[in-house]
């Protein structure tokens, strides 16, 4: 085999293990069971997805992880979306990195959640394009005070640590530091948010920043697999329901709805590979940024709105909770907007690409 057609062997083989551990059609009982309850996620199954190796997936096999790139995350994200997976992978895993070798370590074993603080306001998107300075070297810094406020933290009730940003790097603060105050507010999904206060609390100092474009791009992939799925059921209700002595998928004026879902989905599907493609060969740069953007304010819009068709064309019953349809517009409102909304990435988008070469 070529080194290309290695790859996409891997790819097949992560999304096979994605299915295995995360149900990607059917009984969606165990999401139900986790919806509106602390942390909102089942650590046993953290602990799984640590032992197939997908929290480590971006960390180098030299510090444990497997080494592998965006692409290889954005299949495994594809996957959560489809099977509505709660669990916090594209936060962590983008940040693993980023640790000191023993919490690195406790997180890639699934001992140990680190989720990312960094949104101190809403619609608010600027990571930097390359690595940050400052910080320290990990595992040789004394602890600092650190007050500061960090919002929108997703599934942050999990969290034994968050890795915070800080005007000159990161500062790594355990859960259970004297100073740290953690709201929290529930989300659409069944999920929440948490809005993380430090008041003198003592945090490691670390060098780096958090990054948000790898975060961006596997969240874009997540709701791909989220807008995917809800086609798929969608064209499957439509070929099943009768109406006036035939399958409803058999009208026309629905047929032209589907077609249009169809090529949304694709579109998406053709941003978020590329952009992941891009980042692969390019690594931190403009061009890789605004492929990201593309790809996360395509995401988001297509998201929504394929999953809002999908409610429509199941009719009155896909308007009930009971129905499972739902639950996937429930999780596109809760995530278009994580790590940059598609507005944000459209002005971000702009900004890096010059009219002159669109």
């Amino acid at each position: 085999m070529s080194g290309a057609e290695d790859r996409l062997e891997g790819l097949r083989l992560i999304r096979d293990s994605v299915a295995a551990i995360v149900p990607q059609g059917g009984d969606l009982q165990r999401i139900r069971a986790l919806r509106f309850v602390e942390p909102g996620f089942d650590r046993a199954v953290w602990r799984e997805m640590a032992e197939l190796g997908w929290i480590g997936l971006r960390v180098p096999e030299a510090e444990g992880g497997a080494g592998l790139g965006m692409a290889e995350l954005c299949a495994v994200a594809e996957g959560l979306g489809a099977g509505l997976a709660p669990e916090p992978l594209v936060s962590v895993a983008v940040i693993a990195p980023m640790l000191p070798p023993d919490w690195r370590e406790a997180v890639l074993t699934g001992d140990k959640i680190v989720l990312p603080a960094w949104q101190e306001k809403a619609n608010h998107f600027s990571p930097p394009l390359a690595g940050g300075a400052g910080g320290g070297v990990p595992g040789q810094n004394p602890a600092i005070p650190l007050s500061t406020k960090k919002l929108f933290i997703h599934m942050a009730a999990g969290a034994d640590a968050f890795l915070v940003s800080t005007p000159t790097g990161l500062a790594l603060v355990p859960r259970d530091a004297p100073g740290l105050t953690l709201d929290l507010d529930r989300a659409q999904d069944g999920g929440h948010f948490g809005t993380l206060t430090l008041t003198g609390a003592p945090a490691i100092p670390l060098a780096g920043h958090i990054p948000l474009d790898e975060a961006a791009l596997a969240t874009a992939a997540y709701l791909l697999g989220v807008m995917d799925r809800a086609f798929a059921m969608t064209l499957d209700y439509l070929r099943t329901r009768q109406q006036f002595g035939r399958a409803i998928g058999s009208f026309q004026a629905l047929q032209h709805r589907c077609a249009d879902l169809r090529i949304q989905v694709a579109l998406t599907r053709a941003a978020v590979e590329s952009a992941a493609a891009t980042w692969d060969a390019r690594g931190p740069s403009p061009l890789a940024s605004a492929a990201v953007s593309r790809a996360k304010s395509r995401a988001a819009e297509a998201a929504m709105l394929v999953t809002r068709q999908a409610i429509q064309l199941h009719g009155g019953i896909g308007y009930t909770d009971e129905a499972d349809i739902g639950l996937y517009l429930r999780k596109a409102m809760v995530l278009a907007n994580l790590y940059g909304g598609a507005a944000a990435h459209r002005a971000r988008y702009a900004a890096l690409v010059p009219e002159q070469d669109e």
